[in-house]
């Protein structure tokens, strides 16, 4: 019977033969964030029943009350939790196929001219999606016990051709080092090196799904009369852990984002469902005020999000990290700026400083905790 294996291992070759073992033998896999509290990993554990527990000795350790998995399955993977208690994702092996195959496909690796270097949380999609669509497609690879700028770099100029970084990694390396640097996990910085290509998916979906606005081979988009994206295709989840299906009838995920189509028919995202904030009667969406307060140069970083007001319904605010704290920037900066680039309704009615913002592993500001 296949059971799930849990790997309380950080990155690196020990990681990747754990995760052969175990698909050798029928089993799947949940990856666990090392990161994580004593808690919080035993709450991941609880949801997610793994037969054994992988230790960095490469010792496997029998837990009680486990539940095996289905045929065919090959992942259980944690989302990151920004929209309540993490989930745990089950995908199969024809689903990470589909998704390694097609991702390579748009990118146009080359497994005789490609490496791949896996640098972000293995127990994030984001990361362990480098691992297995190198494995699936047989294409050279390294993975980094994490992400170190120096390493990065020096893993390029080894011969490295491809990484997948989130944008605050994206910042302290030199990009032109690699052939292509995929985006994922938060907004892309504007602008961008070229040999970037940003991506669009969740854990539901195995990685990214969408390049550029632009589905990858085998991916439908669609988006319904409330603006919510939908999407289908073979890479998608077969069901949560728990055994529930997020999936219609006829295979379409709803997503939680409400997105827009541009020209060339390209999805853009505009955010979370429940993020929109709406401030006398009018849709303001944070990202993209937040993309133009982060041009202000007394700014570091900088959240936007919607506080309870009597008479707006919602004050568009501002929680700002200021560039030094000494000088932070004004409310009247900060709305000068705004309403040169946007509507005056979407100027931050006020502002609140902090010394960071609370984000996820894979840099997502947590918004509810803001």
């Amino acid at each position: 019977m296949p059971e799930l294996v849990a790997l309380a291992l950080p990155g690196g070759p020990g990681f990747v033969a754990e995760l052969r073992r175990a698909w050798d033998e029928g089993h799947a896999v949940l990856p666990i964030d090392l990161r994580l509290p004593p808690a919080a990993r035993d709450a991941v554990l609880a949801m997610a029943a793994p037969r054994w527990v992988v230790d960095e000795g490469g010792e496997r350790h029998e837990r009680p009350a486990s539940r095996p998995v289905g045929d065919g399955d090959a992942l259980v993977v944690a989302t990151s939790g920004t929209t309540g208690s993490p989930k745990g994702v089950v995908l199969t092996h024809a689903a990470v196929g589909a998704s390694a195959r097609a991702t390579s496909s748009r990118l146009g690796v080359a497994r005789t001219h490609d490496r791949w270097l896996a640098c972000l949380p293995l127990a994030h999609v984001g990361g362990l999606s480098v691992v297995t669509r190198a494995l699936v497609t047989d294409t050279p690879l390294t993975v980094l016990a994490g992400f170190d700028a120096e390493a990065v770099m020096a893993e390029a100029r080894r011969g490295a051709t491809l990484v997948s970084l989130v944008a605050t990694a994206l910042a302290r390396i030199d990009a032109s080092l690699f052939r292509t640097i995929v985006l994922g996990g938060s907004r892309p910085p504007v602008p961008r090196p070229a040999n970037t290509v940003a991506t669009y998916g969740m854990t539901e979906t195995g990685s990214g799904v969408v390049y550029e606005g632009l589905a990858i081979d085998g991916v439908e988009i669609r988006i319904d009369g409330g603006g919510e994206v939908w999407l289908r295709g073979p890479m998608l989840l077969r069901c949560y852990r728990d055994g529930i299906d997020p999936k219609d009838a006829d295979g379409w995920l709803p997503t939680g984002d409400l997105g827009e189509w541009r020209a060339g028919g390209r999805l853009h995202v505009l955010g979370r469902r429940g993020d929109l904030v709406i401030t006398g009667g009018e849709n303001v969406w944070p990202e993209a005020v937040e993309a133009v307060l982060a041009r202000h140069p007394a700014v570091a970083e900088v959240a936007v999000v919607g506080t309870p007001d009597a008479e707006w319904g919602q004050l568009v605010t501002a929680v700002v990290v200021p560039a030094d704290p000494a000088v932070p920037p004004t409310l009247d900066s900060l709305r000068t700026l705004a309403k040169e680039h946007l509507p005056a309704f979407a100027a931050p009615r006020s502002v609140r400083f902090v010394d960071a913002l609370p984000r996820t592993n894979l840099g997502k500001v947590k918004r509810a905790e803001l």
